[in-house]
């Protein structure tokens, strides 16, 4: 079919016997196309674009390396295509993360080495060994709060709520900025490096997706389709999952953990981009490690050395459907204490208000409270207050029994396992106290100001509560489980592994914790005791509470939409509408600017419905109410009195014959007055365009002055939209200030009217019918059907 002279070409089609086919391949056919059309385009434009090029060319010809310069030109055209493409990104990605990762982990040990160090070199003088075990965290969480504070307080927290939200499609102001990014860094690197009871795992999720966005801003640069919105979420959601693959070596697990936490409905076609990403990265930051001998090769980051041939009995599985249990009770008990605590600080006012004036005394408060408890010659000598985070997991994980009772062989603590020893009591009694006061200590830790995370902290409890349950099964059964005349005795390190893997999965409502778990240690022996803890934890825990994401979403208040909820089968029976408003208020076509008013007065919605007749109720689409109220405004502005008055009164007339028109439109347009014109049928209205936009004084004279006017005078309803209703005013309006020339002509000079003829003009004006002429109407408003059920609603 002809169409501007050039014919189109078609995809054919042709069937076959079963599902029919396409004659050519549709990627080949749309490069055709496209080429075709930009060829078309060329031809048809003026040769004046083609002239400089012509020109150059020329140049390139008349030199002496012109095929040198024009292969330079083509290699600097496919280097800047090829830089655009997703590999390219990701793998820059991966490496700069990787990057990060090695460096913050570097400066945090180089900061808890610094501590030991300070605490090691004053063992003459108790009271110089408080201090200083004191004095250096306070400094350090002290710093974290403030730098944050003051260069981006949006980096403060753990990040993954605030990437849940972004995920949905909402824009939160300056979170993905490279001031948060820096504060951020720098903000958990002094919080970790001060030894409090924190985690990365959280921070580093957000700070993957600061790295994501800064370099789609600078990718943006070599190809367009970085500055596309959905191109943007899928890097982000590829970015999640760099954030836990680099932070513990755990592709895999990093993948389907930012999916489970993130995601609502994930992407197959970013699978790979998580993937890639998060193995390059997860490669790169072990291979790191290697270059600085802190290992030998690429293992994982706590390898376990568990028996391999009988990992262990099918009589020990209800010991750790045990820990399943129990984990997810205790994890239901951690976030419900988290945010009990928040909300207690909120709460008291006088508090509140204190510690919102030195905002740098909450976390100082707590890190001293917190330091003093483990202090090693204090407290801390019960609950093993020496080891950091990574030592306590080393220990924990360790393939020896600690329980003496009824064992033939002695076991001789040695390296980070002698703090678990105390000659006043044993194994058991330790293990206790470490783990109610980390436990409490972590929720309240995890509330101060700072960029933190709380999966870690969460993971070594878990891993104490499975190393006590190993410990008592190792005491209960001294000489082991006998199998078949073999006797294979208990591995307490397992347990732990299991523990660990049910409590972090409780607290965050996830399953790969598990996979998490087997990448962490290097092993997958106990995968079926993992699996079963896990999957019992989750299911105690999201009966009780929502996850720790999902609490501090409602205690940040951010614009998302709260799960249903588990097990409540009820929820899938509700309705839209046993639940939907139906007394709403609406505009209708035939609606007069009085009802406009009224409407306005007595409702704060901010988008209207237009139907179009009170009867009918058929909705044709919904109205901002900002572009009501301007509607009102210009429909009772002194500039329209004004010109109506120096046209002759002709203003003073209904308008009420001409139909009410309006059109659709999407960028702001000014409210001008209507003209009149024939009536035509209603049903068109919204595929009809306004005439009047077109429209042109029969008098040019009047024209001219009209346009200089609305260059050098100021609109009324320009301004600032405020709330049309004035109780004081006879109209119920407020009126706005009469514009000024800039001449110094004032249009107030050549108002004849007294107060009572304005009054009279503007009741006039209500009592006409509503002109949606120039006024933004949304055609396609969301709707659901009354049947719609909650769950379809939610999801």
């Amino acid at each position: 079919m002809p169409t501007n002279g050039m014919e189109r070409r078609a995809l054919k089609y042709e069937q076959t016997l079963m599902y029919g086919r396409y004659t050519q391949d549709l990627g080949l056919f749309a490069k055709e196309e496209a080429a075709r059309i930009r060829q078309q385009k060329e031809l048809g434009k003026p040769t004046g674009e083609d002239k400089p090029r012509g020109a150059e060319l020329r140049e390139y010809d008349e030199s002496r390396c012109a095929k040198c310069r024009i292969c330079c030109v083509h290699s600097q055209r496919l280097v800047l295509s090829r830089v655009g493409e997703d590999w390219i990104f990701l793998i820059l990605l991966g490496l700069l993360m990787a990057l990060v990762s090695w460096a913050m982990d570097y400066a945090i040990a180089v900061c808890l080495q610094a501590h030991k160090w300070m605490y090691g070199g004053l063992e003459s003088n108790v009271f110089l060994q408080y201090l200083a075990w004191v004095t250096y965290p306070v400094v350090l969480i002290t710093f974290s709060a403030g730098f944050t504070q003051i260069l981006a307080p949006q980096a403060v927290g753990s990040g993954i709520p605030e990437m849940k939200t972004i995920l949905r499609g909402v824009v939160l102001k300056e979170y993905l900025t490279l001031k948060t990014f820096i504060a951020k860094v720098i903000g958990l690197t002094c919080a970790l490096g001060s030894g409090m009871p924190l985690g990365k795992e959280g921070p580093f999720v957000h700070i993957a997706s600061l790295c994501a966005a800064l370099l789609s801003k600078i990718m943006s640069l070599f190809g367009g389709i970085y500055e596309n919105e959905s191109r943007n979420i899928e890097m982000l959601a590829a970015a999640c999952a760099v954030g836990v693959g680099c932070c513990f070596a755990a592709p895999i697990g990093g993948v389907l953990f930012s999916i489970e936490v993130t995601s609502t409905f994930f992407a197959v076609r970013n699978y790979w981009r998580g993937f890639f990403a998060a193995t390059f990265s997860a490669f790169i930051f072990r291979v790191l490690a290697v270059w600085n001998k802190d290992e030998e090769t690429i293992t994982a980051l706590f390898k376990t050395r568990f028996r391999l041939d009988f990992p262990f009995d099918l009589q020990e599985l209800p010991a750790f459907a045990v820990i399943g249990i129990a984990s997810g009770f205790g994890g239901a008990l951690f976030v419900y204490l988290n945010r009990k605590i928040v909300e207690f600080m909120r709460k008291q006012k006088t508090i509140n208000k204190f510690l919102m004036k030195k905002r740098l005394l909450f976390p100082a408060l707590v890190t001293l409270l917190v330091a003093t408890l483990t202090f090693p010659p204090g407290f801390g000598q019960f609950m093993a207050g020496q080891l950091t985070q990574k030592e306590t997991l080393v220990t924990l994980f360790d393939n020896c029994t600690w329980a003496q009772q009824g064992i033939s062989e002695d076991f001789m603590f040695k390296d980070f396992s002698s703090a678990w020893k105390h000659p006043k009591t044993n194994v058991f009694v330790t293990l206790v106290i470490f783990i109610v006061m980390k436990f409490w200590m972590s929720a309240l830790a995890t509330t101060i100001p700072v960029p933190c995370g709380a999966f870690m902290p969460v993971f070594v409890i878990g891993a104490a509560f499975g190393r006590l349950v190993g410990e008592s099964m190792a005491a209960w059964f001294p000489d082991g489980i006998h199998t078949d005349g073999s006797t294979y005795r208990i591995v307490p390190g397992g347990y732990a592994v299991v523990g660990a893997a049910a409590l972090s999965g409780a607290v965050t409502h996830t399953v790969s914790t598990a996979v998490i778990v087997f990448e962490l240690t290097g092993q997958i022996s106990h995968i079926l005791p993992v699996m079963i803890a896990v999957i019992l934890a989750n299911a105690v825990a999201q009966s009780l509470q929502p996850s720790l994401y999902d609490s501090i979403i409602r205690i940040k208040k951010l614009p998302y939409l709260p799960e249903l909820g588990w097990g409540h089968q009820e929820k899938y029976n509700v309705r839209v509408e046993d639940i939907m408003l139906r007394n709403i208020p609406f505009v209708t076509l035939n609606s007069k600017y009085r009802d406009l008013q009224d409407l306005l007065s007595n409702c704060r919605m901010k988008d209207l419905a237009l139907v179009e007749t009170a009867e009918s109720m058929i909705l044709l689409g919904s109205i901002e109410r900002s572009q009501l109220v301007s509607l009102l405004r210009f429909q009772l502005s002194t500039k329209r009195r004004l010109q109506q008055l120096r046209d002759g009164g002709n203003g003073l007339k209904k308008e009420s014959e001409s139909t009410v028109r309006f059109q659709i439109a999407t960028e702001q347009t000014t409210f001008s007055p209507s003209r009149g014109e024939s009536c035509k049928p209603l049903k068109p209205a919204l595929k009809r365009t306004t005439s009047s936009l077109s429209e042109q004084p029969a008098d040019d004279a009047e024209n001219s002055v009209a346009a200089l006017k609305s260059i050098f005078c100021a609109k009324d309803f320009s301004e600032p939209l405020e709330s049309p209703v004035n109780s004081e005013s006879p109209t119920k309006l407020k009126l706005k200030r009469r514009p000024r020339c800039l001449g110094g002509e004032d249009m107030e000079e050549i108002d004849t009217m007294t107060q009572s003829q304005v009054l009279e003009w503007e009741e006039l004006q209500l009592d006409e019918p509503i002109n949606f002429n120039n006024c933004q109407i949304d055609p396609a408003p969301f709707q659901l059907v009354e049947r719609t059920s909650l769950h379809k609603v939610q999801y």
